[in-house]
């Protein structure tokens, strides 16, 4: 009989499970729930993006492209990010079309981390940046945001964290769960701490057109931070593409070069059909970004006028598809709370836990769904909420 023990790496066995597919694995045995829980748009790709994909098919455009990703999109992403955020790359050697953005961040944790190397990471945040550190044998230190400062992280906060060890900082904003954005001053101020250092940054901006009420600034637009700075973006939120899994990652040539060393080992290059289609999206789908994020600001003073007139205390996320009510007045743990919600009203949010251990008190809800939808689970949570008070 096979010892697996002895097969498998116990660095892979020591990583615990996402807790977002916990949670989900439970949906699978329960019918008619209403669910809250998905990271993913409602909208369906738009056409002209779907028809260029299909026309490069029709073409037989079925290749291998560049490693780096076809010129021509990696061009088209440098214009985008000229034009929307005021961030200027050398589409030849300073970008690189990766398999969506969490095959961005990875390449960019294990470009820059030598064995023991410590990134801090600000949670709660997206569950992947804690795992991929540590396979590339770097430890993550996890530093708390707070509900008093909307969730945001401090100069006060990131220089206590800082050690001799500190090689990265992962920026997860706009971010989920919470929904917290950085303003450019505020950004300002952890520029501020990590200008007098050697720590490089991880900028995560995949919510970067999801912003309501300002425009999301980049940290790699404020002097002196281009150089030491990592951006990772790509076309699942923005565009409605989350299933094409496109995504793309800009950084000073020195960064890019050990990137793509381990991109092309480990994946060659991203789906030739979905750059098609991502040159399409950049160069005619500012309308489609103006329109769907507008339904989400619809959508977004819905539930948060809702979850409040319930009497759950909710922060005002700012960016992002996400709510992050404070449901601990109830004296149920997140999971609880969570799990009798799932059981008893057939409505399924994720448990703020799922998002680092300061979720406690918290659960994400996601209005990346219809206004049907969220008025229906609304009104379920009301009458869970009503039992349990």
């Amino acid at each position: 009989m096979i010892d697996y023990n002895r097969i498998l790496s116990q660095r892979a066995q020591g990583l615990k499970p996402s807790g977002i597919r916990k949670f989900f694995d439970i949906l699978d045995e329960i019918k008619g729930v209403i669910s809250l829980t998905v990271g993913q748009p409602d909208f369906v790709t738009p056409w002209h993006i779907r028809e260029a994909a299909i026309h490069s098919l029709e073409d037989g455009e079925t290749y291998y492209t560049s490693n780096n990703g076809m010129l021509e999109l990696r061009e088209e992403i440098c214009k985008y990010l000229n034009r929307r955020f005021s961030l200027s790359y050398d589409p030849k050697n300073e970008v690189i079309v990766t398999i969506g953005g969490s095959e961005a961040i990875d390449l960019a944790v294990r470009a820059v981390l030598n064995p023991g190397d410590e990134v801090i990471i600000p949670v709660p945040s997206f569950v992947c940046y804690g795992p991929i550190t540590e396979m590339a044998s770097g430890k993550p230190v996890f530093v708390n945001t707070y509900e008093k400062d909307k969730f945001k992280l401090t100069p006060e906060i990131l220089k206590k964290a800082i050690t001799p060890k500190t090689k990265l900082l992962v920026l997860p904003f706009p971010n989920n769960p919470t929904g917290a954005v950085m303003t450019e001053e505020e950004l300002e101020g952890i520029a501020e701490v990590i200008r007098e250092t050697d720590i490089a940054v991880l900028s995560d901006e995949i919510y970067a057109e999801m912003t309501y009420g300002r425009k999301h600034v980049s940290i790699a637009s404020l002097p002196g931070m281009r150089e030491r700075t990592i951006v990772v973006n790509g076309f699942s939120k923005a565009y409605a593409m989350t299933g094409w899994r496109l995504g793309y990652t800009a950084a000073p040539h020195e960064i890019v070069a050990q990137m793509r060393k381990i991109h092309q080992y480990a994946i060659m290059c991203a789906p030739t059909t979905s750059q098609y289609a991502a040159i399409e999206a950049l160069k005619n789908g500012d309308q489609d970004i103006e329109s769907m994020t507008a339904e989400y600001d619809r959508r977004r003073r819905l539930i948060v006028d809702g979850l409040r007139k319930l009497g759950l205390e909710c922060f005002e996320p700012e960016g992002a598809f996400y709510v992050y009510p404070n449901i601990g007045k109830f004296g149920l743990s997140s999971e609880q709370f969570c799990e009798r919600l799932l059981n008893e009203e057939k409505v399924a949010i994720v448990p703020g836990t799922a998002f680092g251990e300061c979720g406690e008190g918290f659960a994400r809800i996601s209005y990346a769904y219809s206004v049907r939808h969220i008025n229906i689970a609304l009104g379920k949570i009301e009458s869970f909420v009503n039992r349990i008070k």
